[in-house]
């Protein structure tokens, strides 16, 4: 049997190793260490920002500090993108509060402008002003910042950019994870870079930077012994995986390059494939193609598809189910046009890892012209 292609793996780079045995050398295994500063230091860089980095264990992680660094808590409305990875709206939950959700509009597949603002209008009239919107930038396509952050801005609403996915991604050649009163980033396994495990929290002042890293090493006070006023978190990221990202961020040009390719050779040579739709750029808008995704013509075209590369030990996904639709979530409101899940219920991601090599785009897009009549 052919090779596993898998749909977003790993990417090592053949440095990490020396970067981690430099720390262990040095005996700076744990949450502290100067490999943090770094990395935080080399991600700010890259996002070409005055803001903030905060390496932390987890996108997650970030989210959840965001939404307690704009004081949401328990009984309060958070307004969140649907048609996303349930990470984006789990936090919202850590802290007793509740989900609005908002389904998206199909030139980004992202959170929707018209529905965001009648969705802010109807909690208004229901006694409750949403706290905070969390938008994302899904599979590296940002959102419409302009119109997004206009609506928010014109209700007096902080905006969370979930770029967990969007690293490298720009909106007119600036950089996605600055847009925001607070962004987000991934460096989980399957993401453009990887720390194995790990995100970034973004904010706009060295203060709420001291803030943050507070909450996320157990809140401990300036004392000679343990002592807290707050409730904290083990959520910093550590300086081995630190290292890890150091040596990662080496070749983050590199990494969205290689995605663009993929999306490029797909479309290439899926072209007279009628059956398959692809994604395209607004203007202004780049995206690091983290995933090459397709719409098929239905749900069963789809599942023919995923199944046949399945078959031939080629591993695809289903586009994300949206969280309205999501069993543990459906008891929240919901403002929907249908158009998410019309997207799950036709769309597939492509193995898209930055280490595919021509040989296996060759036989994805082999497989499936030769299904080029379902």
């Amino acid at each position: 049997m052919n090779s596993k292609i898998w749909v977003s793996p790993p990417h090592m780079t053949g440095e990490e190793l020396e970067y981690i045995q430099n720390s262990l050398a040095k005996n700076w295994v744990s949450s502290v260490g100067p490999d943090i500063n770094k990395f935080e230091d080399t991600i700010q860089d890259y996002l070409n920002s005055t803001n903030e980095v905060i390496a932390l264990n987890s996108g997650t992680s970030a989210i959840h500090l965001a939404l307690i660094q704009l004081g949401v808590t328990y009984g309060d409305e958070v307004i969140c993108q649907s048609f996303t990875f349930s990470a984006s709206a789990n936090p919202i939950i850590y802290l007793g509060a509740k989900p609005v959700f908002v389904d998206s509009e199909s030139d980004t597949w992202n959170i929707c402008p018209q529905l965001l603002e009648e969705a802010i209008k109807d909690r208004i009239l229901k006694g409750k002003k949403p706290k905070a919107i969390i938008a994302v930038h899904l599979y590296g396509m940002p959102y419409k910042i302009m119109e997004i952050h206009t609506i928010a801005k014109k209700y007096e609403i902080p905006i969370i950019e979930d770029a967990a996915e969007a690293l490298g991604s720009e909106y007119k050649n600036e950089k996605c994870g600055t847009f925001g009163d607070i962004g987000i980033l991934s460096f989980n396994g399957n993401k453009i870079i990887t720390t194995s495990s790990g995100g970034a929290l973004i904010c706009k002042s060295k203060e709420i930077k001291n803030s943050i890293i507070h909450l996320a090493t157990q809140a401990k006070e300036d004392a000679p012994h343990y002592q807290h006023t707050k409730i904290g978190y083990n959520y910093r990221i550590s300086n081995i995986l630190s290292s890890i990202g150091l040596a990662q961020m080496k070749v983050i040009k590199e990494r969205v390059t290689s995605r663009r390719d993929n999306y490029n050779f797909y479309t290439k040579n899926l072209k007279t494939n009628s059956t398959i739709t692809f994604l395209k750029e607004p203007k202004d808008f780049f995206s690091n193609r983290w995933m090459t995704s397709i719409l098929t013509k239905s749900y069963k075209n789809r599942e023919k598809l995923r199944l046949v590369l399945e078959k031939n030990n080629i591993e695809s996904k289903p586009l994300w189910k949206p969280l309205h639709l999501q069993p543990v979530f459906l008891e929240f409101p919901s403002y929907v046009n249908g158009i998410s899940e019309n997207l799950f219920n036709r769309g597939l991601c492509l193995p898209s890892g930055s280490n595919l090599s021509n040989n296996d785009l060759e036989r994805i897009t082999k497989i499936l012209n030769k299904e080029y009549e379902i």
